[in-house]
């Protein structure tokens, strides 16, 4: 694959995991190529955008033709690094955080939650899917012992600068964060937030205008 010279701006960057896993149920399910309105229905992202996506990685499919499934697999799983282990540490293991461990992202080979923290005596010692969780005492001997780099963390918002303090002195460079208070991080460090409520509030917000809007419409 020749790629095109440029940095990817974040946006595509975000889609791309979306594509990846659309994708693999794709040729799961049997399909060899897809066109981009096709897949846009599928994913409800607009053709445009995922013809713009794609064109950043240089010309991956044919006019007429659509895309190759197998072949946008390669590109993508490549890009994703998907054949390397990808380490995880979970931060916190309270509902949020056994929910995360006992799914442990089964549908992607790569991505394995390898070592579990909490400061709670009654689960530290116990394991969820194979994964024992530890005190939060060993976090940073753990993380530096394993090599990883990626954290998860589940921890209230007043803890989670101190929780990432630890973990980024044992080496983790990407965090995965889903307290919403915002927390302090080295330039080299990448953190990505995920707040259910905002998103949430988000989706009803969006969902009553749109009501709102289509009941405008049929009064006038």
């Amino acid at each position: 694959m020749e790629k095109k010279e440029g940095v990817i701006p974040n946006a595509t960057a975000k889609r791309i995991p979306l594509y990846y896993r659309y994708l693999k149920m794709l040729e799961e399910s049997g399909v060899g190529r897809i066109k981009s309105k096709e897949f846009s229905k599928l994913i409800q992202v607009p053709s445009a955008t995922i013809r713009r996506d794609f064109s950043h990685f240089g010309e991956l499919g044919r006019s007429g033709y659509g895309y190759d499934v197998g072949y946008l697999l390669e590109v993508f799983g490549d890009i994703l690094n998907t054949k390397v282990e990808k380490r995880i540490a979970l931060v916190g293991v309270g509902n949020l955080g056994r929910a995360l461990a006992q799914y442990n992202f089964k549908k992607n080979e790569n991505l394995n939650i390898v070592s579990a923290f909490d400061n709670n005596e009654t689960v530290i010692g116990t394991t969820i899917n194979d994964v024992k969780i530890q005190s939060m005492d060993k976090l940073e001997h753990v993380i530096k012992k394993e090599a990883i780099t990626t954290a998860i963390l589940t921890v209230p918002s007043v803890n989670s600068q101190e929780v990432v303090d630890k973990v980024v002195n044992a080496g983790v460079t990407a965090i995965l964060n889903f307290a919403p208070g915002r927390i302090k991080v080295p330039d080299y460090v990448k953190v990505q937030y995920i707040d259910l409520t905002t998103e949430l509030q988000t989706l009803i917000y969006l969902d009553e205008n749109f009501t709102n809007a289509k009941h405008i419409m049929v009064d006038k």
